[in-house]
């Protein structure tokens, strides 16, 4: 189950209170005070792990709460830390403030964290309120609350390239010929429900993530067929490879559905236009598939790629392209 958004309830322990105990020992006369100080109540942390890849494994714990501190103990021992709670994430989680909405951290890189509930301050014992003045103190400190709040986590898929297009244009069928992903793959539209991510290799010694974002309609922008859910997905590709179907399925006109989509694009996040793209007439098996990279190709003022992730066919070319576009954008490759 690929599940991409969830709020869940955090609470960090109660730091231990201060213990007041006084030394009482033979031969030692008025021993004073002895009472230490209470543990740090342990915190609820948020770990962005590169091995985990969906906030499926948070679905059935939603409560999270970390253990509290010991108190304190006479001879001026200190009370145990309370141990924190680690939730792991996939790298692209956004932390946001269920309640106001705020967004608290981008958790963008492997091994970022950061701690949603601070557990409590242990409270000093009597030793520590020990003066010249006042040398037997019975004064000591309660632990302190740990933070306790809810945080929703927001997942967008980080990838090197997006695969985007109408759906059914082939997007889940090129994804799983060019890596090792296995998305399910049906003849009708909206096959793919969620992102699907796979690695492409190139050559012995390098390779880029792609991420098969699933199919966008007109008023993606404004939420319709999922469009939100789908187009948060895009922001973090560095690369959009644009899928255009010669023979759609309910007979509209690919160059519209082309141009449909980069408006949809347009209007969610402007920026997005300004990515860099590949335009790919998929499907080059099916009749009038070269002639509409022909038609685009002119309309757009450069080259456009054709292939069949049936046959093959183009495909070593698109992979090729996709590897140079990236190498530029790293400035490996000066256009």
């Amino acid at each position: 189950m690929f599940l991409d958004r969830i709020t869940i309830h955090v609470r960090g322990g109660n730091g231990g209170d201060g213990c007041m105990a006084f030394r009482h020992e033979y031969k030692v006369a008025r021993g004073g005070p002895w009472g230490g100080d209470g543990g740090k109540g342990g915190s609820v942390i948020v770990l962005a792990e590169e091995n985990v890849d969906s906030l499926a494994p948070l679905a059935g714990h939603k409560h999270w709460r970390a253990s509290p501190g010991q108190p304190g103990r006479g001879a001026n021992w200190t009370g145990r830390d309370g141990e924190d709670v680690v939730i792991l994430v996939p790298c692209g989680t956004i932390i946001r403030d269920a309640e106001h909405g705020h967004v608290l951290k981008d958790l963008a890189q492997p091994g970022e964290t950061l701690v949603v509930a601070a557990g409590g301050r242990g409270g000093h014992g009597n030793t520590h309120f020990k003066t010249a003045t006042n040398r037997a103190p019975r004064e000591f400190e309660t632990g302190t609350e740990g933070e306790e709040r809810k945080v929703t986590l927001e997942l967008k898929v980080i990838a090197d390239v997006g695969l985007v297009g109408k759906p059914n244009a082939g997007k889940s069928t090129l994804l799983s010929r060019l890596s090792r992903a296995h998305p399910e793959i049906a003849n009708y539209p909206f096959t793919t429900k969620y992102p699907n991510l796979g690695m492409v290799s190139v050559g012995r010694d390098n390779s880029f993530v792609v991420a098969d974002i699933p199919g966008l309609i007109e008023g993606a922008h404004a939420g319709a067929g999922l469009g939100h859910e789908f187009l948060k997905h895009v922001e973090r590709t560095k690369l959009l490879v644009h899928l255009v179907e010669p023979d759609p399925m309910d007979q509209t006109d690919p160059e519209s559905n082309y141009r449909q989509i980069r408006e949809e694009l347009r209007l969610y996040d402007p920026s997005l236009l300004e990515r860099p793209e590949i335009v790919v007439v998929s499907k080059a098996e099916l009749p009038g598939s070269a002639q509409l990279a022909e038609d685009l190709q002119t309309e757009l003022g450069r080259s456009v790629l054709c292939i069949s992730a049936v046959t093959g066919k183009g495909l070593p070319d698109l992979v090729a392209a996709i590897w140079r576009e990236l190498q530029i954008l790293k400035g490996e490759i000066e256009v």
